[in-house]
């Protein structure tokens, strides 16, 4: 019963972590056309999300660690080996990836088609990795046994 409930903590964790992206693709076209005064809201959006995604990812890695060490999965399988690699790329990647350029919305002159630009950018390439993962996890391939 613990490694069934530690595998629907998992699971949960993952669609808190991927799933808010993709809200926030639909919010680009509102970051372009947005006034001063509701700016702001849609910024804090995105902070909220970035926010949501690493802690969730805390839980994600929390009970992805239980079920390697509890389950029938070593370290050393190629699928799990290789969610690492990707969740180490893109930790780097979120450290990174939004909040200088969601501060720059804040600055005067900012040019705001180039900063959506950036971040519908930024949010597509986490969003692979992310799904990279989540590939990995799902599929499981036996790529050099």
């Amino acid at each position: 019963m613990l490694y069934r409930t530690l595998i629907y903590l998992h699971v949960i964790s993952v669609v808190a972590s991927i799933g808010p992206f993709f809200l926030l693709l639909l919010t680009m076209n509102k970051l372009r056309t947005a006034s001063r005064s509701t700016l702001p809201s849609y910024l804090d959006t995105f902070r909220y999300t970035v926010q949501l995604s690493k802690h969730s990812g805390h839980v994600l890695v929390g009970t992805g660690i239980l079920l390697v060490l509890l389950g029938p999965w070593t370290w050393t399988t190629p699928w799990i080996i290789m969610t690492l690699v990707i969740m180490l790329c893109s930790l780097f990647f979120l450290a990174r990836a939004f909040s200088p350029t969601l501060r720059k919305f804040g600055e005067e002159g900012a040019d705001r088609e180039k900063l959506v630009g950036k971040l519908h950018r930024t949010v597509w390439t986490y969003l692979i990795l992310l799904l990279a993962m989540l590939w990995f996890m799902v599929v499981k391939p036996g790529m050099w046994v």
